[in-house]
C-alpha cells in the first residue's frame, strides 16, 4: 500500500507539449464563458463559507456536502486559471464542473478534515493568514492609486487608478513571448510559475476554514505537488495463526 504525504492542499499541473504559439492573445475572450459561471459560484463560494464557520464554531465540524462544492469551486477556478493566464499550461479547454478530472492538466485536492479547531475559526482567516497575504499580495499584484498633479475647477485632485502586475503575471507574459516567437515554453518559468500558484490556493483553502493545517513558507514549485507523492508503507505483520506464504 502507499499513501500521500505532505500538505492536505494538493495543487499540480502538467505542462502540455505542443502549445499554441498565439492562442493565448485571444484566451480572454475564450474563458468568458467561465468568468460568467464563476462569478455566480464564488457568490455561492461566500456564503456556503459562513454557514460553514458557524457549523464549525458550534460543532467542530465542516458540513461535508458545503467542503465538497468549496474545494469544487477552487478546483475550478485552477483549471480556468491554468488554461488562461495564472499559468498558460494547457490549451485544453476546461470542462464546466465541480468534480476532479483526472484527464484534465490542472488538479487540485484538499483532504477532508475529520475534526477542526471551535477557537481557530475565529482568526485563522483575517490574522494568522496576515503573513502569507503579503508574500502572496507579491505573486497575484494589486491595484496602486496615483494623484494627478493637475487641479480641477472644484479644487479636488483625481487619483488614477492603475494595475501593478504581480510576479505570475510578468513571468507568464514572459512565457507568453516566449511561446509566441519560439513555440516553446521556458520550463524553468513553469515551474516557478506552478510553485507561486500551489502556494497562493494553499493560503485560499486555510482562508476558507478547509484545514487547520498552517501552509508552510516553503516554495514547492513544479508541476507535481509533494503531497501527491506516493510512499510506500511497510507491509502489515502476518496475524497470528496465519502462515506465511
Amino acid at each position: 500500500m502507499s499513501h500521500a504525504v505532505g500538505y492536505p492542499v494538493r495543487v499540480g499541473g502538467r505542462l502540455d507539449p505542443g502549445l499554441s504559439r498565439w492562442l493565448w492573445l485571444v484566451k480572454w475572450l475564450l474563458a468568458i464563458p467561465h468568468y460568467f459561471v464563476l462569478f455566480f459560484l464564488w457568490i455561492a463560494f461566500i456564503v456556503t463559507s459562513v454557514v460553514a464557520w458557524f457549523a464549525i464554531l458550534f460543532t467542530g465540524r465542516y458540513p461535508r456536502g458545503i467542503f465538497d462544492f468549496n474545494v469544487g469551486v477552487l478546483r475550478w477556478t485552477w483549471r480556468v486559471d491554468y488554461y488562461s493566464y495564472a499559468a498558460l499550461g494547457t490549451d485544453r479547454y476546461p470542462p464546466f464542473k465541480l468534480a476532479d478530472d483526472p484527464e484534465y492538466p490542472a488538479r487540485l485536492e484538499v483532504s477532508y478534515p475529520d475534526h477542526l479547531s471551535r477557537g481557530l475559526v475565529l482568526v485563522k482567516s483575517w490574522l494568522l493568514a496576515i503573513p502569507h497575504y503579503l508574500v502572496v499580495g507579491l505573486f497575484v499584484g494589486g491595484s496602486a492609486y496615483i494623484v494627478s498633479t493637475t487641479t480641477s475647477a472644484d479644487g479636488s485632485s483625481p487619483s488614477v487608478t492603475t494595475y501593478t502586475p504581480g510576479l505570475i503575471g510578468l513571468l507568464v507574459f514572459i512565457a507568453a513571448i516566449v511561446l509566441l516567437f519560439t513555440g516553446k515554453y521556458p520550463r524553468g518559468v513553469f515551474d516557478f510559475v506552478l510553485g507561486m500558484n500551489r502556494w497562493l490556493l494553499r493560503v485560499a483553502a486555510y482562508a476558507a476554514l478547509m484545514t487547520d493545517v498552517y501552509p508552510p513558507f516553503r516554495f514547492d514549485g513544479g508541476g507535481v505537488d509533494p503531497g501527491t507523492v506516493a510512499v510506500s508503507e511497510p507491509p502489515a505483520p502476518p496475524q497470528e495463526g496465519t502462515a506465511e506464504s
